[in-house]
């Protein structure tokens, strides 16, 4: 739907307070993206945030305050992201095309199941397409994006953050971080093939234009149905992402393709109904940080750490995800 006409008391607000959103979404996005899931101890946390800020968080910023320029919904938001992973894993780190991108890490031994499921001529593993580009969308860009928009108030929760010096000054941010990523040690000295390049920069373009289509931008009429209730969509949701990996191999792709598929059309089905409401928006946007730090006792980190770094580092995701979600909850209460 079209953005409606500024408030005058968002103008109204100290500097620091209309930039607060901006500042929490530029830290959560590369915590969320690299931390949640259990890629790194507790000592490493803040490294991530200065390091990887400014492309993760960058790009959520820029991702977010596109679509609600536009007054654009969620679909397009999705949208934007999968084409930001697509971004980041084929054109910036390459990770995408490069067979030994974990070699060096605690990860080496997944190559073999990355595969089993190798696209020939492109040089690519559906199953890390599916695991990188699914990630940066879920936890990335809209679980970040979700959280920081449930603690502000109505007026604000829907409505640009930044003008356009703003937007420069965060896509200068951006450009610099992926730049550094880019870099040889990013990359890990590796250069995609020109038809890897071509083929990942298609990808972008066609989800972009996908996304700033204008049926995005228009109100549908509220269905009249009953909608489940905020933890029973956000327990669909938690469940989906522990059977995405149930099967290895081009089966498990397909199940784990059929099971995202059918809860973005169960949730945009919800959503269409007149019940639909910011908490169950939570509850869809936060599952997959639940099934994160969830997940996050079961693998270790990228370097090796000890046990007890290990489980530091498990347990501050626990009670930072217990405390974001928890906030956003009681920030919706009324």
């Amino acid at each position: 739907m079209p953005t409606e006409p500024r408030p005058a008391t968002a103008d109204r607000l100290p500097l620091c307070r209309r930039l607060l959103p901006v500042v929490a979404l530029l830290l959560l996005a590369p915590w969320a993206a690299e931390c949640s899931w259990g890629g790194f101890t507790l000592e490493d946390f803040v490294p991530v945030l200065i390091f990887l800020g400014p492309m993760y968080g960058g790009a959520a910023i820029l991702i977010r305050e596109t679509a609600r320029h536009l007054g654009a919904g969620w679909p397009a938001i999705v949208l934007l992201a999968a084409a930001f992973g697509v971004l980041q894993a084929g054109l910036v780190d390459q990770s995408l095309f490069n067979p030994g991108y974990l070699d060096d890490t605690e990860y080496a031994d997944t190559r073999a199941a990355a595969e089993a499921t190798l696209v020939p001529g492109l040089g690519f593993s559906v199953r890390q397409a599916f695991d990188y580009v699914g990630n940066h969308i879920t936890l990335t860009i809209c679980a970040p994006i979700v959280i920081v928009e449930s603690f502000l108030g109505r007026d604000r929760r829907l409505r640009p953050w930044l003008r356009r010096p703003g937007l420069v000054v965060v896509g200068v941010i951006y450009l610099l971080g992926s730049l550094l990523i880019f870099s040889d040690s990013g990359r890990k000295g590796f250069l995609a093939s020109p038809l890897q390049l071509t083929f990942a920069a298609a990808a972008v373009l066609a989800l972009v234009a996908a996304a700033l289509l204008p049926r995005w931008r228009h109100a549908h009429p509220r269905r009249a149905r009953r909608v489940p209730g905020p933890i029973w969509v956000g327990l669909v949701v938690v469940l989906v992402h522990l059977g995405t990996d149930l099967t290895p191999g081009w089966p498990g792709m397909a199940i784990a393709l059929a099971l995202a598929a059918s809860t973005g059309g169960l949730i945009a089905w919800w959503s269409s109904r007149a019940g639909w409401g910011q908490r169950h928006v939570l509850a869809a946007g936060s599952g997959s940080l639940v099934s994160a730090a969830a997940f996050a006792y079961l693998v270790p980190p990228y370097s090796p750490a000890s046990p007890a770094a290990a489980l530091a580092g498990d347990v501050a995701v626990t009670v930072i995800t217990v405390v974001l979600i928890g906030g956003a909850w009681w920030r919706l209460r009324g």
